[in-house]
C-alpha cells in the first residue's frame, strides 16, 4: 500500500527572527573543544576572517590521508593550536593545527568483532577536549581520558556489558568536571541509558536508563515506575531499546543535561509492547539533573515508536524571541520530519512543523503535543510505505544554528520505505522484528516510487515562524553536516564530491572546491596565530550510505581525508588514482547467472532478513555495500568474507558462529537472485 505524502500542518508561531546564543562555560573563540563546540551544541563559531566578502580566496591548507575507508563521521576538535582527529576503529591523531603535521597517534585495538554489531558501520562522531585530556568513546563501549599532549591513555572504563549487544558510535560531552556518554545496540536488543564520569578519575558518577527494566528486580527511581506504565507484556526480555546513540546538550544555568533517545527493540511495538503504549522513554527529550542524573522532565516525539523515528539528532540550545518575549528554548530536527521548539526548562512544547512531505502524521496536535497519526502507518503484514524512511527527514548528519540570522541549517532527506512485520515475532526472525520478504511485487512498487521521488536539499529554517527561508537543492542524497559562522557562511560537503560555502542569509553558493569524496561529517573552523581555518573530515559510508545506492551513476571517490583550508591555500589534492572506487552505475552490467531453486533462494531470503538487511538493506538495496553488484573476485570469496572475516578489518566480522557453509550458500544465491530481479526489471521499464 502507497501512503501518499503531504506536508503537515502545524501551529506558525509569528515573532523577531532574532537569537543570542547560550552562554555557558568559557570556551575560546579560536578553539573547537566538543563536537558542538559550545554545550549549546549550535556549531556556530563567531570567527569572521573568512566571510561572505572573501570565502571565494579560500584554499587548501594542508590534508592528511585516513587510514580507514569506511565512514568518516567525526567532527575534529581543536585546543591550544592542536587538531584532534578521530577515524573508525576510534583511532584518534593530534595534528599541528597548523600544518598537518602529526604529533602522537593512538589506537586503542577494538576488537574486530564488534564491527558487527555496529548498525551503520564502524564510526565515531568525534572527541571532547577539557583541562589537558581528550575523551574517546570506543566501539566496545570503553571511555578513554588522555592526556592531551602525548596521547597516553589517563584512565579507561568499560561502560557497557560485552556480553550484550552494545556498542557506542556517538561523541562523549564533557562538562564541569563531568563526562558524559550513551550507546547504541537497540536494533541487537539491549536496553538503553545515559552514565556520568569523573573526568578526573573515571569513576562513575551516575546512570540513568532510558526504558525500564524487569518490574521484578524493582525500579531504579521514578522516572522508571512510570514509564513501566507505558508498557505491556514482557518487555524486559527484548532488551526495550531507546539508546542514546548520539546526541546531548547542556545547559549549566539550569544544570541540565538533556538527552536524545533512539527507537524502540524490536522495531514492531506490538513484539515488545504487545498491548500498545507510549513506551517511554522511547523516541523522547529528557531532561535530567547534570549533577545527579535524576529526572527533570521529557518530551516524546513519537509515541509507541515503531518506524526507527530516533530522537537522538542534534538537539541545539538558543534563546529565541517568540510572541514578543524572550524563550529559553531546545530545537531539534529528528527523523520523524518534524521541527520541534520546546521550553527548555520545562518541556513545554512551543511549536512543531513538518521540514519534509511525509505520510505517517499530518501535524502535531499542540493541546496534547501529541502527533496527529495516519492510522494506516502503522503496518501489518502487508508492506506499507511510510515516509520518512528510517534514514529520516534529517539524521546524525548535525544541522547548525546561527544567532546571528535566527536560522538553523538542516541537511534534509525526503525518503520513502517499506514497512512490515513477520506473522510471528521470534529471535529467529531477526532483532527488529520486521519482515523483509514477501509480497514481492508491492515492495517492487514502494523501491519505484522511493526511487522516484526521493530527494535531499540543505534548508535554512526559522525556527520562530517555522518556515523555510531558502534550500540549497541536491541531486541525490547523501550531502554531510553544517557549519555556520561570523562570516555569514554556511560550510558543507556535498554528494558531488566537494566542499561548499553559502551565505548564510540568502543561501547563495559563494565558493566550492572539489575534494574528491563526500564529506559527510561536519565542518568546524578555529583560528591559531590570527589565522581562521576550516577543516573537515571527507571519506563516504556510515549512516548516509544506507540509500539506493544504484541511483548514484559515475561518483568517483578517492582515499577519505582529513582536509583543512585557509584565505589563501595552496596546497593541491594528488589525482585521482585509477583503482579509485566507483559507486555502481544506474545501469550495472549483467549479474551472474542465477541457477539456485527457489527452495534456496528463499531460505536465502529469510537468513539475509535476519543477519545482512541491518546493514545492507531491505531486499540488498543499498546499505554501507549494495550486495547486488558484488565484483566477481568478491562473489569468489563470498564464503571466506561471511564466515572467514576476510573483511574484518573493514568492520564485516566473522558470521560462522551464527551461519553454517549452507546457509551463507543460501544467501549468496539470494543476493545473485536480487541482483538478476533488479537488472532485469530495469531492463525492462528501459525497453517501454
Amino acid at each position: 500500500m502507497l501512503l501518499r505524502p503531504a506536508l503537515a500542518a502545524g501551529l506558525l508561531i509569528l515573532g523577531l527572527s532574532q537569537a543570542s546564543g547560550q552562554s555557558d562555560a568559557p570556551v575560546r573563540a579560536m578553539d573547537w573543544q566538543n563536537t558542538g563546540r559550545t554545550h549549546d551544541e549550535q556549531r556556530f563559531s563567531p570567527l569572521s576572517q573568512i566571510n561572505d566578502g572573501n570565502v571565494q580566496d579560500l584554499g587548501l591548507a594542508w590534508y592528511a590521508d585516513l587510514t580507514t575507508d569506511r565512514g568518516q563521521e567525526a567532527t575534529p576538535i581543536v585546543a591550544g593550536g592542536v587538531l584532534y582527529n578521530v577515524e573508525p576503529w576510534n583511532i584518534v591523531t593530534a595534528y599541528d593545527a597548523t600544518n598537518g603535521r602529526q604529533l602522537w597517534r593512538f589506537d586503542p585495538q577494538v576488537p574486530l568483532r564488534f564491527g558487527r554489531l555496529a548498525c551503520c558501520d564502524i564510526v565515531s562522531r568525534g572527541l571532547a577536549y577539557a583541562d589537558g585530556k581528550v575523551f574517546l568513546a570506543t566501539l566496545d563501549g570503553r571511555l578513554i581520558a588522555l592526556d592531551a599532549d602525548s596521547g597516553e591513555p589517563v584512565w579507561s572504563v568499560l561502560t557497557v556489558d560485552n556480553s550484550e549487544g552494545y556498542t557506542i558510535t556517538g561523541a562523549p560531552r564533557v562538562f564541569d568536571g563531568r563526562v558524559v556518554i550513551g550507546n547504541a545496540g537497540a536494533e541487537i536488543g539491549v536496553r538503553g541509558y545515559v552514565s556520568a564520569y569523573d573526568a578526573e578519575s573515571g569513576a562513575m558518577l551516575w546512570r540513568w536508563y532510558t526504558v525500564p527494566g524487569n518490574p521484578a528486580l524493582g525500579f531504579e527511581n521514578e522516572a522508571m515506575a512510570m514509564a513501566a506504565e507505558t508498557w505491556t507484556g514482557e518487555w524486559w526480555h527484548k532488551g526495550g531499546g531507546g539508546t542514546a546513540w548520539d546526541s546531548f546538550a547542556y545547559d549549566p544555568a539550569l544544570g541540565l543535561v538533556y538527552v536524545g533517545t533512539g527507537n524502540g527493540s524490536p522495531w514492531v511495538r506490538r513484539y515488545r509492547s504487545p498491548g500498545g503504549g507510549d513506551n517511554l522513554f522511547l523516541a523522547s527529550i529528557v531532561a535530567l539533573d547534570a549533577e545527579t542524573g535524576e529526572y527533570r522532565w521529557h518530551y516524546q516525539t513519537v509515541p509507541g515508536e515503531e518506524w526507527d523515528y530516533t530522537a537522538t539528532q542534534n538537539m541545539i540550545l538558543a534563546d529565541l524571541v517568540i510572541d514578543g518575549r524572550q524563550r529559553q528554548v531546545l530545537m531539534q530536527a529528528p527523523k520523524n520530519g518534524f521541527f520541534y521548539v520546546l521550553d527548555r526548562a520545562t518541556g513545554e512544547l512551543i511549536s512543531a512543523e513538518a521540514i519534509v512531505p511525509m505520510t505517517w502524521a499530518s501535524g502535531i496536535d499542540m493541546a496534547t503535543g501529541r502527533p496527529i497519526e495516519n492510522p494506516e502507518a502503522r503496518y501489518g503484514t502487508v508492506p506499507v510505505m511510510v515516509s520518512p524512511s528510517a534514514g529520516g527527514a534529517h539524521n546524525w548528519n548535525p544541522m547548525a544554528f546561527s544567532p546571528q540570522t535566527g536560522l538553523a541549517y538542516i541537511p534534509v532527506t525526503e525518503t520513502y520505505m517499506a514497512y512490515s512485520a513477520p506473522e510471528d515475532y521470534s529471535p529467529e526472525t531477526g532483532p527488529m522484528g520486521t519482515s523483509f520478504t514477501g509480497h514481492d511485487e508491492i515492495r517492487r512498487e514502494i523501491a519505484r516510487y522511493a526511487d522516484e521521488n526521493s530527494r535531499a536539499w540543505l534548508a535554512a529554517w526559522d525556527p520562530v515562524t517555522q518556515t523555510e527561508r531558502w534550500r540549497v537543492p541536491y541531486a541525490l542524497k547523501g550531502s554531510g553536516g553544517v557549519l555556520v559562522t561570523g562570516g555569514n557562511l554556511v560550510f558543507q560537503g556535498t554528494i558531488g564530491t566537494s566542499f561548499a560555502a553559502y551565505r548564510a542569509d540568502t543561501g547563495e553558493k559563494l565558493w566550492e572546491m572539489p575534494v574528491q569524496n563526500v564529506p559527510i561529517a561536519a565542518p568546524i573552523t578555529y583560528m591559531v596565530d590570527g589565522v581562521q581555518y576550516v577543516a573537515v573530515n571527507a571519506g563516504w559510508g556510515g549512516g548516509l550510505a544506507h540509500v539506493e545506492r544504484n541511483a548514484y551513476s559515475e561518483l568517483f571517490l578517492g582515499p577519505p581525508r582529513l582536509l583543512v583550508f585557509r584565505l589563501g591555500g595552496e596546497a593541491q589534492l594528488p589525482p585521482l588514482p585509477p583503482e579509485s572506487f566507483v559507486v555502481p552505475e544506474l545501469s550495472p552490467p549483467p549479474p551472474q547467472p542465477a541457477t539456485a531453486s527457489p527452495e534456496m533462494v528463499a531460505l536465502g531470503e529469510q537468513l539475509y532478513g535476519q543477519n545482512c538487511a541491518l546493514c545492507h538493506g531491505t531486499a540488498a538495496r543499498g546499505g554501507v555495500k549494495d550486495l547486488r553488484h558484488m565484483s566477481p573476485e568478491t562473489h569468489q570469496a563470498f564464503a571466506d568474507i561471511v564466515l572467514g572475516g576476510a573483511l574484518q578489518a573493514n568492520g564485516m566480522a566473522s558470521f560462522a558462529d551464527v551461519l553454517s557453509a549452507e546457509q551463507a550458500e543460501a544467501i549468496h544465491a539470494y543476493l545473485i537472485f536480487r541482483a538478476n530481479e533488479d537488472w532485469n526489471a530495469d531492463r525492462g521499464r528501459e525497453a517501454q
